[in-house]
């Protein structure tokens, strides 16, 4: 299987924008996906702009994380929505059913402050 590679919304809308720019149109559902990282990459969603570079830096130093390293996934997750609450964090490792205990959690959100803060 291919390696993925996640990506933030800023970089979605950037993508975009650029195909619009090149091509002269989008078909309706890449406008609906425009719109939406529009939305997504902006202060509106969170109230935390979302930067390239943040997202790449943060999402590399979760990916250090022993339990979170075998899930990238949930890794771009983290990084792209800045949880900064453990209930938060908790909601997004509990799709991949990863255990974690509190502490674990808030290093995790230590990391994040860091690099969004």
């Amino acid at each position: 299987m291919a390696e993925r590679e996640y990506v933030d919304f800023a970089t979605v809308r950037d993508l975009l924008l650029d195909a619009n720019e090149r091509r002269g149109d989008l078909s309706y559902e890449q406008k609906m996906a425009l719109g939406h990282a529009e939305w997504a990459a902006s202060e509106n969603r969170g109230g935390i702009k979302t930067d390239k570079e943040v997202f790449r830096g943060l999402r590399d130093a979760l990916m250090e994380n022993e339990k979170l390293s075998a899930h990238p996934e949930i890794c771009a997750k983290l990084a792209e929505l800045h949880p900064m609450v453990v209930a938060d964090v908790r909601v997004v490792v509990a799709s991949k059913r990863i255990a974690m205990d509190t502490p674990e959690i808030e290093e995790i959100i230590t990391i994040i402050r860091r690099h969004v803060l």
